[in-house]
């Protein structure tokens, strides 16, 4: 990559790049399975919580600003699922293809090492070969497939659940 384009923790004043890049994904993709797009208020809630529970949010920046973000944050709320997150990972679409997402989930998984994550998930609309194949360079294996379990833009959605486990053999309290 180029010197100019770097992986960084985000800021607040990213908040607008991360809320177009977020709500391209739900006008145009299945990568969120949402309808309505979201506001401001909604990118600076979500970013409060990451930060108040230690959660990495990352960006890449390149010479035109901001091109893609992720983070993970708690799977499930019930304390047992405590040591385990679930990623995302997006990529403004006129940087995709470019290995921008490769970037950051790269920081990402030193992170989520770093940080005592005990197993990361990932949760994929099956027909999204591009991000399935990018975690499996990760480590991520396929550990279910739920068929029809979202709709968007008048079809059924499949979605491939995906893991990896950073550590086996150690307990986290």
């Amino acid at each position: 990559m180029v010197d100019s384009i770097t992986v960084r923790d985000a800021e607040i004043a990213d908040l607008p790049a991360i809320l177009a890049i977020h709500n391209d994904a739900i006008r145009h993709t299945t990568a969120i399975w949402d309808d309505d797009e979201v506001d401001l208020a909604d990118r600076l809630a979500w970013f409060d919580e990451r930060r108040g529970d230690a959660f990495p949010i990352l960006v890449v920046e390149t010479p035109t600003g901001v091109s893609g973000y992720a983070s993970y944050g708690r799977w499930r709320s019930r304390s047992g699922y405590r040591n385990t997150v679930e990623n995302s990972v997006y990529v403004d679409a006129d940087h995709r293809g470019k290995g921008f997402a490769r970037l950051l989930m790269t920081e990402l998984m030193i992170r989520a090492e770093a940080g005592g994550v005990h197993a990361m998930v990932a949760g994929i609309e099956s027909g999204n070969t591009v991000s399935i194949a990018l975690h499996e360079q990760f480590g991520f294996t396929v550990v279910a497939r739920m068929p029809e379990v979202g709709y968007k833009f008048g079809r059924w959605l499949d979605l491939t659940y995906m893991q990896r486990i950073f550590r086996r053999d150690e307990k986290s309290e």
